[in-house]
């Protein structure tokens, strides 16, 4: 459910996200945060239609390589699974993880106008390319298959 507010000063892009307990939350979308960020990829687990700001993409991103880095030295410093070579704590996060990193780049490849299903290329080493310009491009700013623009112009 989007809607547009109009404010004294400004307008706010709201969404309106349902939660575990069937809540409505009120997401301002104006001057996304680190933790913002956070919460909407979270709520919106397996989220795949729709569209995403680069900001709650990359904040996303930048999430899941700063936990996956801290789990390695909480576990190398803890001396816990010294047996192996990987980090285990950070294996399970990112497998906790893995489908709402997928629903996210899928919406962000939505606000630049592509399918979701693009994500695929990255399976060939050089399609890792065009997706990272494609999720550093500034997306569509008219409404597209997947829907309306999210950035507002002040």
């Amino acid at each position: 459910d989007k809607t547009y507010i109009e404010t004294q000063s400004k307008k706010e892009f709201t969404e309106k996200i349902n939660d575990s307990n069937k809540m409505n939350q009120k997401i301002i979308y104006e001057n996304l945060n680190f933790i913002d960020a956070i919460k909407i990829c979270l709520n919106k687990y397996a989220v795949f239609n729709g569209r995403a700001r680069r900001s709650e993409y990359w904040y996303f991103i930048l999430f899941i390589w700063v936990s996956a880095l801290l789990l390695g030295f909480i576990e190398g410093f803890s001396g816990s699974f010294a047996y192996t070579n990987q980090s285990v704590f950070a294996i399970i996060f990112e497998i906790a993880i893995f489908i709402p990193g997928l629903a996210v780049t899928a919406r962000r490849l939505h606000d630049v106008n592509k399918s979701g299903w693009w994500q695929l290329i990255a399976i060939t080493l050089i399609g890792i390319i065009p997706l990272v310009i494609w999720m550093a491009t500034e997306g569509t700013k008219k409404n597209n298959p997947y829907g309306k623009p999210i950035k507002i112009k002040n």
